[in-house]
């Protein structure tokens, strides 16, 4: 038969997957070079901020070992969004950074943790010399508050016995006169280890408690999905917000604040962080109300205060940035603090929320995020929710970006990604339609090793 004088069909399959590849690498490779990644400093400022905002950074370390690139870091922004003062906790020691609380006297109250520990202390903001430490045998802790003069309120997570079996995750009160705890509340004399997540390991992630009134503690349970308000008499729950896989109340959530209508309206303003927004819900003839929810152009927020001017910070992790919004949303001010900013706080204004409830200044809805230097357009996670997938686009757009090189864009990485996918494809593929020749291959090489063994 006569050759057509066309490439056999596989030649053309391996050309167009060639070109493919050459085309999303090279269009990944020109977006890179064209990138600016996000650095310390000021957005979008419309209005400059009444006084300097502290921001912790988390940073990111891997296996204890820190990127040099992703430090941990407490951060002075000024009134105008620029940075005023850096203070490098990967330089000391730190693992990761969490909460920060202004304190009365004008310092700071700084949670970190260090391999292993906890150390909580108390930072001179002017000096940023530590006046005094705490250390605590607790792997993984996010939040610590001094209440009562001289006690420390802590939310304790991952804290399995494996001798026991059972998981000891709780919040207790440490009182520094008497160097030792006097009070504590133990999850799992309130819920079935069925609840949350692995009961061996990250069970609770309690990232969050705040004393809200005398013997009254909120609590986050973040893998629970719910807010509790905690008696520390009595140790009942007097009060819940959500239920463990209600997903469209909460969604893993960080850092409730707890505020009061002018009525007395109990009313919680969450950072809903896996729904990517932020609400606030009021109660009502003991029902929950949501009042607001501020949507859009956030990448995981996990901190969002309510300002005395009625304007909410919000720390958007992923997207490296803190905003303060109006409660329509319109952002006003914006500063930059990579790598995965945690909390933020307006000095001046008191620790958590300090200002009017949605209620109060009749602005209840559901808004977008405008403004700012940030877009919803801007992440793979961000379209692949709007596709419709939207589990897919809410992991992707919180578990890449941990591992994402800092000086690449997040299209480019998956480009990268995609690329890889694809030459794994093809490989496989080769080896396939060849596995008649690498068999061939496989038995010759099986041969000469055995024929030099024998030698």
């Amino acid at each position: 038969m006569r050759s057509s004088g066309l490439p056999p069909r596989r030649w053309v399959v391996r050309g167009v997957l060639a070109c493919v590849v050459l085309l999303v690498v090279g269009s990944a490779t020109a977006a890179t070079v064209e990138y600016e990644p996000a650095t310390l400093g000021s957005g979008t400022v419309d209005s400059a901020a009444t006084n300097q905002t502290i921001v912790s950074v988390q940073g990111f370390h891997f296996q204890g070992v820190g990127n040099r690139k992703k430090p941990a870091r407490l951060v002075s922004a000024g009134p105008d969004g620029g940075t005023d003062w850096v203070y490098n906790g990967s330089g000391r020691n730190t693992t990761w950074f969490y909460d920060v609380d202004p304190l009365p006297d004008g310092n700071l109250l700084v949670t970190s943790t260090v391999p292993g520990d906890t150390v909580v202390y108390e930072l001179d903001r002017e000096t940023r010399e530590v006046v005094w430490s705490e250390r605590f045998d607790a792997e993984d802790t996010h939040d610590v508050d001094l209440i009562n003069g001289d006690e420390l309120l802590v939310a304790n997570m991952r804290n399995y016995d494996a001798e026991a079996g059972v998981n000891d995750d709780r919040i207790f009160v440490y009182n520094r006169t008497r160097g030792e705890i006097v009070w504590e509340w133990t999850v799992r004399n309130h819920y079935p280890r069925t609840a949350g997540g692995d009961y061996t390991n990250d069970w609770t992630h309690v990232n969050d408690v705040d004393k809200v009134d005398d013997g009254q503690y909120l609590v986050s349970l973040r893998n629970f999905d719910q807010v509790v308000v905690v008696n520390r008499s009595t140790k009942a729950i007097d009060m819940r917000l959500g239920s463990d896989g209600d997903h469209d109340t909460l969604y893993e959530q960080h850092n409730p604040d707890y505020l009061e209508s002018a009525n007395g309206t109990p009313t919680l303003l969450v950072a809903d962080s896996e729904n990517d927004r932020v609400v606030e819900y009021a109660r009502r003839d003991g029902e929950w109300e949501l009042t607001w929810e501020l949507s859009g152009a956030f990448e995981w927020p996990r901190d969002a205060d309510r300002l005395p001017n009625g304007n909410t910070l919000v720390t958007d992790t992923l997207n490296h940035r803190v905003v303060e919004v109006t409660p329509r949303g319109r952002v006003v001010w914006e500063t930059y603090a990579p790598w995965a900013p945690y909390d933020a706080e307006r000095l001046g204004t008191g620790p958590g929320s300090n200002g009017p409830t949605i209620a109060d200044m009749n602005e209840s809805g559901a808004y977008n995020i405008s403004g700012g230097s940030v877009t919803d357009e801007s992440s793979v996670g961000a379209w692949l929710q709007r596709q419709g997938l939207t589990d897919l686009g809410e992991r992707y757009g919180h578990v890449v970006p941990f591992v994402r090189p800092v000086w690449m864009p997040s299209w480019a990485f998956a480009g990268y990604v995609a690329a890889a996918l694809l030459l794994l494809g093809w490989g496989l593929g080769e080896l396939l339609v060849q596995r008649r020749r690498v068999r061939r291959l496989l038995g010759r090489l099986r041969e000469r090793v055995v024929g030099l063994a024998r030698q």
